[in-house]
């Protein structure tokens, strides 16, 4: 399964970046619903840019993420939540995470700037720890991240992600890797009966831990 199955739109970008800061910043309310979510992405702070996105462009955006596996749904008592798969698909470690989170909710930022802001995701003991995640991010075929050239009147160079930027799945050369390429067509009954199975083995395994917690008490 690749990491960036293919580019993701702005929407699609804050939405993953909520999910990913409301993980670490306040555990005990994730997952989000989708109301939560909305608020999040809309925050007025510790957002660049400020963004208005009502629920039915979030859900959208949801649905496209969920097909993508880069979501999941986590059915409640009496709401359905959400949390991201992007530990496992983007290979993430706490520096990693809270790099990559900064990225999408704040855009392009030097490395001071993300070990400033990172105090409440992951505290980097320095500068130089914050650009040792943020080089994990922009290696391999896949890459998350990459250093943007210090422009004329810069004093330091910035790093952007890259979750916009079509990874190169078909053995290109080097010169047209990263190219923003069209998503391969996949049927969408598939998509669609594979997005159900999903559903239905998270409410199996939801209602198996609720009995076993039944079980457990006295």
């Amino acid at each position: 399964m690749f990491r960036k199955p293919r580019a993701l739109d702005a929407v699609e970008c804050r939405v993953l970046g909520a999910l990913l800061e409301k993980e670490q910043n306040t555990p005990e309310y994730y997952p989000l619903t989708v109301p939560a979510l909305v608020a999040a992405a809309n925050q007025k702070t510790n957002r660049e840019p400020v963004l208005d996105l009502s629920e039915p462009e979030v859900l959208a955006a949801l649905d496209r993420l969920f097909k993508d596996v880069l979501v999941w749904r986590s059915p409640g008592a009496r709401s359905v939540k959400w949390s991201h798969n992007l530990d496992r698909r983007w290979q993430l470690q706490p520096a990693t995470k809270a790099a990559i989170t900064l990225l999408l909710l704040r855009g392009d930022q030097t490395a001071g700037e993300i070990r400033g802001r990172a105090e409440r995701l992951h505290p980097f003991a320095s500068i130089a720890d914050a650009e040792a995640a943020l080089h994990l991010l922009a290696e391999g075929d896949e890459p998350l991240a990459e250093l943007i050239p210090r422009s004329p009147g810069q004093k330091e160079s910035r790093w952007r992600h890259l979750a916009d930027v079509a990874a190169d799945h078909t053995g290109a050369s080097p010169a047209t890797r990263g190219m923003v390429v069209p998503a391969a067509a996949t049927p969408l009954g598939t998509v669609r009966d594979l997005a159900d199975r999903i559903a239905k083995l998270e409410e199996r395994v939801e209602r198996l831990e609720q009995a076993q917690e039944r079980r457990r008490d006295p």
